[in-house]
C-alpha cells in the first residue's frame, strides 16, 4: 500500500514527502509528522508554519508533533540548518522540539553557519525550542569561535562525550582542548566560562605567563606538558620574572592541572643556568629522566660553565629533582676531553658498550680504543666485551 496523498496537487505532494521534493519517500499517516519537517515546509515553500499544519491535517496527517510555544509567524531558509539534528550520523534527522536542546546543538549549529552562539541560541528559543538551560540565549556569547565544539568534547573519538549547560569542567579537558585547538590554556578557559560552563578554577591572565617559556613566549609550550610535570627551570623563570615564590607557581600549576614538582625554598644563583639544556639560563629546560637519570656530560658541561665542581653540580641537580644513575661516577674535576667524549656516546648507564661503541667514540675523538675504555670504565659505564683495545689512535672521523 502506498503512502503517498490521494491528492495530486504539486504543492500538497511537496508538503507530503520528506525530502519536500513531491518524490517518496513519504510521510507516513500513522506516524508523528515531526514539528521540524513542519519548519522545513514553512520556509521550502515560503508560508507559515500554521498554514503547512493546516494543509497536512487537510491531507489526512493528524498526529503533528507541536511546541509548548506558539508556532512562528515565518521561517527563513538559513533557520533550516539549526532544526537538523547535530548527533545524527547516517540520516537528517529532524530536532525533537520535545526534548531541551543541548550545548552540542548549539555550538555545533553554529559553526556550520558561522553564527554566534547567541544568535543561534535566541533563534531556536523563536522557533519554539526550549534551551537545556532555560536561559541560555542571554549567557552565551555573541561572537562564533569554530573551536567551541572542540571544547566541549571529552573526546574527539567515537567514544566521545559531551558537556552540557552548566556542566564543570575537568581540567585535563581544558588542556587537552587547548592542544587541539592550538591556542592557550588560559583562553581555552575563558571561552568556556564565557559558554556557561563552570571550572574547578578561575583563569587569571598570569596564567599565559605560568604556561609558557618567559623568553620564547611560545604560547603552545604549556600545553606539551599536558601528562607530566613542567621542568623545574620553567618554574624558576617565571617565579624570577613575575617576582613570586617557586612554590606558588608550582601550586597554581597543579590548579590547571598540571603535575607540581618539587622546587626549592632558597633558587640559587646558578639554578637556571644548570637547568637548562643549552647552559643559558633559558628554555628549553632539562626534563627529569625518570628511567636513566641525568646526562653525566651535562654535569661535567654545567661544572665547566659555572666554575664549580662535578659533584657539587649533581648534588644540586639532586636537590632540583633530577638524579644521577647509581652506576655513574663523578670525576673529581670537568675537562673538556671528557665532555666530547660523554658526548660521542649513545649508550646510557643501563646499557652494555660494546666493541663498536668504543669504536665509533675512539674515530670521533681521535683518542686510542684503549684509552676510550678506561675512561668509560672510569665513569661507571658497564663494557662486557673481553677484547684487548688498541692503543693506537684512529684519525678524525671526516678528517
Amino acid at each position: 500500500m502506498s503512502d503517498a496523498p490521494e491528492s495530486q496537487d504539486p504543492a500538497d505532494l511537496r508538503v507530503a514527502s520528506r525530502e519536500l521534493d513531491g518524490r517518496r519517500p513519504w510521510l507516513i499517516p500513522d506516524e508523528q509528522v515531526p514539528y521540524g519537517h513542519v519548519l522545513h515546509a514553512a520556509a521550502v515553500q515560503r508560508c507559515s508554519p500554521a498554514a503547512v499544519v493546516s494543509r497536512l491535517a487537510a491531507l489526512g496527517y493528524t498526529d503533528i508533533q507541536h511546541s509548548e510555544a506558539s508556532l512562528p509567524d515565518s521561517v527563513d531558509l538559513d533557520d533550516v540548518p539549526l532544526i537538523r539534528d547535530v548527533g545524527a550520523e547516517y540520516s537528517v534527522t529532524w530536532l525533537d522540539v520535545g526534548k531541551p536542546v543541548s550545548l552540542r546543538q548549539v555550538l555545533e549549529s553554529a559553526g556550520q553557519t558561522d553564527r554566534g552562539p547567541a544568535t543561534v541560541a535566541r533563534r531556536l528559543t523563536a522557533l519554539g525550542y526550549r534551551l537545556g538551560d532555560g536561559d541560555g540565549a542571554q549567557s552565551l556569547p555573541d561572537t562564533p569561535h569554530s573551536g567551541d565544539p572542540v571544547l566541549i568534547s571529552t573526546d574527539r573519538g567515537s567514544y566521545g562525550e559531551w558537556l552540557d549547560w552548566g556542566d564543570e569542567v575537568p581540567t585535563p579537558q581544558v588542556l587537552r582542548a587547548a592542544r587541539e585547538l592550538r591556542c592557550s590554556p588560559y583562553a581555552a578557559a575563558t571561552r568556556l566560562l564565557a559558554l556557561g560552563l563552570r571550572l574547578p578554577y578561575t583563569p587569571e591572565p598570569a596564567d599565559e605567563l605560568l604556561l609558557r617559556s618567559s623568553e620564547e613566549q611560545d604560547l603552545r609550550q604549556g600545553v606539551r606538558w599536558l601528562y607530566w610535570e613542567p621542568p623545574v627551570g620553567h618554574v624558576l623563570a617565571v617565579a624570577q620574572e613575575l617576582a613570586r615564590p617557586a612554590a606558588e607557581i608550582a601550586a597554581r600549576l597543579a590548579e590547571l592541572g598540571y603535575g607540581r614538582p618539587a622546587v626549592p625554598d632558597s633558587p640559587e644563583a646558578d639554578d637556571l643556568v644548570i637547568l637548562s639544556e643549552q647552559l643559558n639560563g633559558r628554555s628549553p629546560w632539562l626534563v627529569v629522566n625518570t628511567v636513566v637519570g641525568l646526562s653525566l656530560a651535562h654535569i661535567l658541561r654545567a661544572a665547566l660553565a659555572t666554575g664549580r665542581s662535578p659533584s657539587d653540580i649533581a648534588g644540586r641537580l639532586a636537590t632540583l629533582g633530577h638524579w644521577l644513575h647509581e652506576n655513574a661516577k663523578l670525576p673529581a674535576i670537568a675537562d673538556e676531553a671528557e665532555v666530547r667524549l660523554l658526548e660521542t656516546v649513545d649508550r646510557s648507564f643501563l646499557d652494555d658498550v660494546h666493541l663498536e661503541n668504543v669504536l665509533r667514540s675512539a674515530s670521533l675523538t681521535g683518542r686510542s680504543p684503549a684509552d676510550v675504555a678506561s675512561r668509560l670504565t672510569a665513569l661507571g659505564y658497564r663494557l662486557p666485551d673481553e677484547v684487548e683495545y688498541p692503543e693506537v689512535r684512529g684519525s678524525l672521523a671526516g678528517s
